[in-house]
């Protein structure tokens, strides 16, 4: 099963499998993990999964659709051009190893 190294934004990191199909957000939710909220279930109608990719992995992201790129311009934290709503990266096998950094704040 593929992993995702969360790394919060005091420098400490949790590796999670996640099963492919599921999301970054959905993942981090469930294990309880602090950092990513996600507020809205996953919906694209909250911003409270932002997180920055590690640009090793940025380009083997498709592009964030129109949706996400107005919500990423409510995020709480510094947008980067990493930034990503970790509701909508969907893993894969291609993904295994991805890192995500959390912002310090998500609201």
């Amino acid at each position: 099963m593929p992993h995702v190294h969360y790394v919060a934004a005091d420098g400490t990191c949790t590796t999670l499998d996640v099963p492919v199909g599921n999301s970054v957000m959905l993942a981090a939710v469930f294990a309880n993990l602090r950092g990513i909220a996600g507020e809205c279930g996953g919906v694209l109608a909250c911003a409270t999964c932002h997180v920055y990719v590690d640009p090793a992995f940025a380009e083997r992201l498709p592009p964030p659709s129109a949706d996400e790129r107005a919500m990423l311009e409510t995020v709480a934290a510094e947008r980067r051009a990493t930034s990503r709503l970790s509701c909508q990266i969907e893993m894969t096998e291609a993904l295994d190893g991805l890192v995500v950094r959390m912002p310090e704040r998500q609201s």
